[in-house]
């Protein structure tokens, strides 16, 4: 008896790919403006929050951000956190 759970890995579509990608790169950028403009935080706190991590866009699938984990684009920061990884000339 075969397990359907696990579909055939089809290749992913190079555009789906970089909408994803963008998609999370503008809810990174709006998840630190957010927490930087948060009241409470002090006017000579100085500098951003550092946030680094986020929970990816839930319009694409698993699949698209642990492709993008693969080709080194994204990193895993666990509890369904990924971050983007540095530029490292890949």
């Amino acid at each position: 008896m075969e397990n359907q759970d696990q579909a055939p890995a089809q290749p992913l579509d190079p555009e789906t790919l970089r909408r994803a990608l963008k998609a999370f790169k503008k809810r990174l950028k709006l998840t630190a403006l957010d927490e930087d403009s948060r009241l409470g935080r002090g006017p000579f706190s100085g500098g951003s929050t550092g946030v680094v991590a986020v929970r990816p866009p839930d319009q694409y699938p698993l699949e698209v951000w642990e492709e993008l984990c693969r080709q080194g684009k994204l990193r895993r920061s666990g509890s369904g956190l990924y971050e983007l990884r540095p530029d490292n000339n890949r």
